[in-house]
């Protein structure tokens, strides 16, 4: 196995990882969104309510749908869009992280959670782009 497809099989498998879970990250606000509000981070989060909880949802149904986007790279063997497609999508995590941050959260969530995340699909899209080339 060459150098550059060792990376690819990399990327695909991180990338696998990642749409698993952020489909099912995302499932999580749809179907339990206090604990998925509670579990993200965000200090002084309101209590759920029915306004509250259609928020979640909203939330949820980009997560699912950024995990379908993986998931469609990755049937039409698309590497190097894939991998520039996580770049831009680290934003995400890394967004997260902030967000947490800047509301007085979970520094161990912020940093352990999110922006391990974040360097994680990094990781992933840098192995398809230069496997890629």
């Amino acid at each position: 196995m060459n150098h550059a497809h060792l990376l690819i099989q990399i990327g695909y498998v991180l990338s696998g990882l990642i749409a698993a879970a952020i489909i099912f990250l995302g499932s999580r606000f749809w179907l339990a969104p206090g604990g998925a509000s509670a579990e993200f981070g965000i200090a002084g989060s309101p209590p759920p309510s029915t306004g509250f909880n259609a928020w979640l949802s909203v939330k949820g149904t980009r997560d699912i749908a950024s995990g379908l986007f993986v998931i469609l790279l990755m049937v039409n063997e698309m590497p190097r869009i894939l991998g520039e497609f996580l770049l831009a999508a680290s934003l995400i995590a890394f967004g997260d992280m902030v967000t947490v941050l800047r509301s007085g959260g979970s520094r161990a969530l912020a940093f352990g959670m999110h922006g391990l995340t974040g360097l994680v699909i990094v990781a992933a899209g840098a192995c398809l782009i230069i496997g890629a080339q």
